[in-house]
């Protein structure tokens, strides 16, 4: 856990070890087709057609603010998380299941609409979707411990856990994950991204703004998520605007939070299971 307050951490410090982001990796999704649309490759009103068939009136905005109608991962049984596939049977599981909506008419969280997203970012960039994100956001940004994918070989990776502290096979990351939980980061990685993305050093207007702002209501009463930006949950927290997000993957529990106002960034990265919503706040309430 790390908490910082302008340039000063208050709470813990710089660590190696990384950790699968989870669902707060859909920012990096997120930026990469923001930074897209910045070089006028993509429009937001694009539809997701052009480059995928198969889901007429759905656009990249929709993908983006969980408006398309597509699905989370509990309304696709036949996908099981933890068993790499093909993008092409990925993409048919996805098409077989009907929308639950019309595109634009409500809003549901899809984990699916953002690895659509990045197969889209692959598609218009001709490149992987890990090696685009390395060159064009992790790099310029600075984040010197994060990547996209597999762990690999790589040094400094924390393994997953139970919630009884038994080793816990990861989800894979290659395909199935790939643009919605794909990421590994450090604490220090992750504030310093927070910071360069509100300074605007990642995205120049109007792109940082519609990242950050509401996109969407997610029509849910709590204060802390009532709106959805682009890859981030948008609200308050003790009356402060925020914007944040949280992500669970197998083994792994994640937040993240920029409280611009007051200049305050929180990371919270477990790799275990024993983590639960309730302790997160506690913990939010007690630091912040």
């Amino acid at each position: 856990m790390r908490l910082d307050r302008g340039d000063e951490v208050v709470v813990g410090g710089d660590s190696p070890i990384r950790y699968q982001l989870a669902s707060v990796s859909k920012q990096f999704t997120a930026a990469a087709l923001l930074l897209l649309a910045q070089e006028r490759r993509v429009r937001l009103d694009d539809p997701l057609d052009r480059w995928i068939a198969g889901w007429p009136g759905v656009t990249l905005h929709h993908l983006l603010a969980h408006t398309s109608g597509i699905g989370h991962w509990d309304d696709y049984p036949m996908i099981d998380l933890g068993v790499p596939v093909g993008q092409a049977e990925l993409v048919d599981a996805f098409r077989a299941v009907p929308p639950l909506f019309r595109p634009g008419a409500d809003w549901r969280y899809s984990s699916p609409a953002y690895v659509l997203a990045a197969q889209v970012v692959e598609r218009v960039a001709d490149m992987a979707y890990p090696e685009f994100l390395a060159h064009r956001v992790f790099g310029p940004a600075g984040l010197t411990a994060t990547f996209a994918g597999a762990s690999g070989d790589r040094a400094d990776i924390a393994a997953g856990h139970d919630e009884h502290g038994a080793s816990l096979p990861s989800w894979d990351l290659q395909v199935v994950g790939m643009g919605a939980g794909d990421v590994w980061s450090t604490t220090g990685d992750m504030v310093r991204w927070m910071s360069r993305l509100w300074a605007g050093d990642v995205l120049c207007e109007p792109w940082r703004t519609l990242m950050l702002t509401e996109r969407a209501p997610t029509g849910q009463a709590d204060e802390h998520s009532r709106g959805y930006g682009y890859g981030w949950f948008v609200g308050c927290f003790g009356g402060e605007p925020w914007f944040q997000h949280s992500g669970h993957n197998a083994g792994y529990k994640t937040f993240a939070a920029c409280l611009p106002r007051s200049d305050r960034r929180i990371v919270v990265l477990c790799n275990s299971e024993a983590m639960d919503p309730p302790a997160l706040f506690t913990l939010l309430r007690s630091l912040l």
